[in-house]
C-alpha cells in the first residue's frame, strides 16, 4: 500500500485490521463507527422461555457468537438454561456460522443446518430452504439490528417469527476518531476507507448530520477511494450516495485487504 492512508471503521476487530494495512506498508486511520451494546432483557427472555414452553418453536436461527452467549448468559442467571436445551433439543436448530456454532457446541446443542461460507443472509436462506416453516414459530437471534431480509423472508413463507435481542449496534462513547476522519476526508488526507459493516455508515452519517456536515462526508467520501466488505455494505453505501469503488468477494477481511492492495498499487 506504500504509505497510503487508509481509514478503518471495524470496532471489533480494529486492531488486527490495522495491523495488516500496516503490514502492507499502509497506514491505518482507526475510527471505530460501531459500538455494541448489551440489550438483554432478563424478564423478557423469561417470559420468552415460558411462552415457548406452551408453544415451542419449530425452528431456532443463531447468528452470532456473542448474542448466543449473551442469551445462555442470561437463561444461566434466570435458572433457565435447562428449559432452553430442552427446547432446542425439540426444534431443528441453524446457525449462520462458527462462532454460534461453537457456542452452541460448548452447551451440547445440537446443530442441524449450516450455512455455508461466507455466511451471508443469502447461505441462511439457502440453508434454510427445504426446512418447513409455514404455520410455524421460528426463533431467531437477533444481531446489532433485526435482519429485515431474514425476517422477511420468513414471514413470506408464513412463518410465526420471534426475535430474540441480545445486543445492539451504537455509536461509541468516544466519537472524537470519528470527527477527525471527517477532518482528514475534507483536508483530502485519505486514500482509502473500509466499511465492514452497513451500521458504520448509519452511524457516520448519523454523527456527520447531527455535526451539519453529511454533505461534506459525502463529497470527502466520494473523492476516496471506498472498499466494501460485501454486498450489504456496499447497498448502504449506496443509498447514502457514495460511490463504491470495490467489493470483497469473498465477503471477509482477507480479500478485502487483498482487494485494497491491489487498488492501492500505484
Amino acid at each position: 500500500m506504500h504509505g497510503k492512508t487508509v481509514a478503518i471503521l471495524e470496532a471489533r476487530l480494529g486492531r488486527q485490521f490495522a495491523e495488516l494495512i500496516e503490514k502492507h506498508g499502509g497506514r491505518a486511520l482507526h475510527a471505530p463507527a460501531l459500538a455494541e451494546v448489551a440489550d438483554v432483557d432478563r424478564d423478557a427472555i423469561a417470559r420468552l422461555v415460558t411462552d415457548l414452553d406452551a408453544a415451542p418453536p419449530a425452528v431456532a436461527i443463531f447468528q452470532t457468537g456473542v448474542g448466543t452467549r449473551a442469551l445462555f448468559d442470561a437463561t444461566d442467571a434466570l435458572g433457565l438454561t435447562a428449559r432452553l436445551l430442552a427446547l432446542l433439543e425439540k426444534a431443528t436448530v441453524a446457525v449462520r456460522g462458527p462462532k454460534p456454532a461453537g457456542v452452541l457446541r460448548g452447551r451440547g446443542v445440537r446443530m442441524d443446518l449450516s450455512a455455508k461460507d461466507p455466511f451471508t443472509t443469502t447461505e441462511v436462506l439457502a440453508m434454510l430452504a427445504q426446512t418447513p416453516v409455514s404455520g410455524r414459530r421460528v426463533v431467531v437471534q437477533r444481531y446489532g439490528v433485526t435482519n429485515a431480509e431474514l425476517e422477511e423472508a420468513l414471514k413470506a413463507r408464513d412463518a410465526s417469527v420471534i426475535e430474540i435481542p441480545t445486543y445492539r449496534w451504537s455509536l461509541p462513547q468516544d466519537t472524537r476518531p470519528l470527527v477527525e476522519l471527517m477532518d482528514a476526508l475534507d483536508r483530502r488526507a485519505v486514500d482509502a476507507i473500509a466499511v465492514t459493516n452497513a451500521a458504520q455508515v448509519h452511524n457516520l452519517f448519523d454523527l456527520a448530520g447531527r455535526l451539519g456536515r453529511a454533505d461534506a462526508l459525502r463529497a470527502g467520501l466520494n473523492r476516496t477511494l471506498v472498499a466494501s466488505v460485501g454486498p450489504v455494505s456496499s447497498d448502504t453505501l449506496r443509498k447514502f450516495g457514495i460511490t463504491v469503488a470495490l467489493e470483497a468477494s469473498p465477503p471477509k477481511l482477507g480479500p478485502l485487504i487483498s482487494a485494497l492492495e491491489g487498488a492501492l498499487k500505484s
